[in-house]
């Protein structure tokens, strides 16, 4: 379809993605030219096709929407709306750092998602009201880029030793890093404070 919207779809969760790739074909002026369901796949297929617009789950395997977001704009001339069910408040400052055009929750119709995709694809920003409103009362982060780093490796890995290889730093620049961490947000254990630095959407 020449002059349509072509549209990549990233969702891990099988329905919700097939719903979404069947509904926004059927609107005239948007064509889904490829759906990945996860992070990594939706980076490949994003440099493959080239789409104008890429719609990405925030919670996807091997790589986050935020993440694969990053790495879609970094190669591809294309603008990213983020979809999610759990907004959490730091992710939305975290979304408009990494250049993300549209910030929607899962709840969103199928009809009103192609007025966002539309909107985007003509160069302008969508960020639902009530996420703006959340992201507004938010805390600021009081971690530092690196002590982020190391905590978001605590989520997925077991050792120090793991996160130190990981980051490439000495396992003690990391324990002193978490050490950090685990004091500024009173946590009595490094998971702990990677779980608080997540619920709040900093990492």
């Amino acid at each position: 379809m020449s002059g349509s919207i072509r549209l990549l779809i990233a969702d891990d969760e099988h329905l919700i993605r097939g719903a979404l790739v069947a509904l926004l074909n059927l609107e005239p002026d948007i064509e889904v030219v490829a759906s990945a369901d996860n992070g990594v796949t939706a980076v490949e297929q994003a440099i493959a096709t080239v789409p104008d617009v890429c719609l990405l789950d925030l919670e996807m395997p091997h790589a986050d929407g935020l993440e694969a977001a990053a790495r879609i704009l970094a190669a591809v001339p294309t603008r990213v709306v983020i979809v999610t069910r759990h907004a959490r408040p730091g992710v939305l400052r975290r979304a408009l750092a990494s250049k993300v055009s549209g910030f929607v929750p899962k709840s969103t119709p199928a009809e009103d998602l192609a007025h966002v995709i539309r909107d985007v694809a003509a160069g302008r920003r969508y960020i639902d009201p009530e996420i703006a409103a959340t992201a507004l009362t938010a805390e600021r982060c009081p971690l530092t880029d690196r002590e982020l780093d190391a905590l978001r490796f605590s989520r997925s890995t077991t050792s120090v030793q793991q996160i130190a290889e990981r980051l490439h730093l000495a396992q003690g620049t990391v324990r002193n890093y978490l050490s950090s961490a685990m004091t500024k947000l009173d946590a009595s254990s490094r998971h702990e404070a990677a779980e608080k630095a997540w619920q709040q959407g900093w990492i």
